[in-house]
């Protein structure tokens, strides 16, 4: 059983909403959000304080004023009720509509949100900092479910706004608030799919204050069926020895191609070696949910024993191109290996959320990105 809440969100007035809806904090580096960040309404400057702050500052304390200059102007306003609100995001062809709300702590720790990833301490502990001097809930993580109840979304959205990347992001507020609570209470178990960090923060921040309003955080719920997933491609600065023979001994058939195309399959690559480029396969794929992953598969074989990156989210020889559906970006990254990988499809990561099992990093891109400052949860 799911407790997924309805809560009184606060959420920009419609004329508002296209000058503070802004991309996760974590997708964008310092000078890219201050460049995105330029109407004193953005909410990158609530999610993303170091853009503003002088060296040194306390950063919470920007994030905190910058979300109270928010509510105080009027460009956010707090629900008169608790309701669920359906987000939809259309992205070219791609259309994903999901439901906000608030998941249950205890279903956090219970395992009914369950997870696929591990955290990192020092941004977990970003987090809860974060978090503890909002006193609110300002990113909603991302969670997907296998079942999802029928919306009706005949009126027209109460918030319409196209992101500067032509991401369509609408909302509308849901009539039936029992319906949908009383949906999810049948619901064995929903999954988060990005927001790892912010999920295990929140926690942790309930746990520290034991707040009825700490209890359950920000997320979006969405139906399987809707969620993309793009590829999270892997370029490496330096291929050392590393020779075509080396790849084709360690379990991949190799053929040369006299150019990439995105791999049609799992189990295949594209590579490019010092110019190159290869189709690879692996053979001897093992049948458990970790080790058929092709992020498993490349790191195991050709990563860490010729590459000797044993670490990929700490070794600073390796980077990732995550996001393109083409390979125009892969083959425009600088490295003398770049490996272009076939998606990790959504049911690969829920099999290896239900058993328990922990997914390596940057297995993931999920496409698009939810928006940042259409809903905040204020508990202070």
């Amino acid at each position: 059983m799911v407790d997924f809440r309805p809560f009184a969100a606060w959420r920009p007035v419609p004329a508002a909403a296209s000058r503070v809806l802004a991309p996760p904090y974590d997708v964008v580096d310092v000078a890219q959000a201050r460049a995105l960040a330029v109407d004193p309404d953005s909410f990158l400057h609530v999610s993303r304080p170091d853009i503003d702050c002088p060296p040194g500052a306390d950063e919470g304390a920007w994030a905190h004023a910058a979300l109270d200059g928010l509510v105080t102007r009027g460009v956010l306003r707090e629900e008169p009720a608790a309701a669920y609100f359906a987000y939809r995001q259309t992205s070219g062809a791609h259309v994903q509509t999901g439901l906000v709300g608030l998941a249950s702590v205890a279903d956090y720790r219970s395992g009914a949100v369950a997870t696929h990833e591990l955290t990192r301490a020092d941004k977990e502990l970003d987090r809860v900092q974060h978090l503890e001097a909002l006193s609110a809930h300002d990113e909603p993580v991302f969670l997907v479910s296998r079942e999802f109840p029928e919306l009706s979304l005949d009126e027209p959205p109460e918030t319409s706004v196209v992101a500067p990347d032509g991401v369509l992001h609408e909302v509308w507020r849901v009539s039936d608030v029992p319906a949908v609570r009383d949906f999810f209470t049948g619901v064995p178990r929903i999954y988060v799919a990005d927001g790892h960090h912010r999920s295990a923060a929140a926690a942790r921040v309930h746990e520290a204050l034991r707040l009825p309003g700490t209890s359950a955080f920000l997320a979006v719920v969405l139906p399987v069926e809707d969620v993309r997933v793009l590829a999270y491609d892997r370029v490496v600065s330096s291929a050392g020895g590393l020779e075509v023979a080396d790849i084709a001994a360690a379990g991949f058939t190799v053929a040369a191609v006299p150019s990439p195309s995105r791999p049609a399959s799992p189990h295949e690559f594209c590579l490019r070696l010092r110019g190159s480029w290869w189709s690879l396969r692996a053979l001897d794929v093992p049948d458990d949910p970790v080790g058929a992953l092709d992020v498993t598969l490349l790191q195991e074989r050709l990563l860490g024993p010729l590459l000797g990156i044993v670490d990929p989210r700490t070794d600073p020889r390796i980077s990732f191109v995550g996001g393109a559906e083409d390979l125009r970006l892969l083959e425009a990254a600088e490295g003398e290996v770049a490996v272009g990988l076939h998606p990790t499809s959504v049911e690969e990561m829920l099999r290896c959320a239900d058993a328990g099992l922990v997914m390596p990093p940057k297995s993931t891109w999920f496409d698009p990105k939810l928006g940042s400052g259409l809903f905040v949860h204020r508990w202070g």
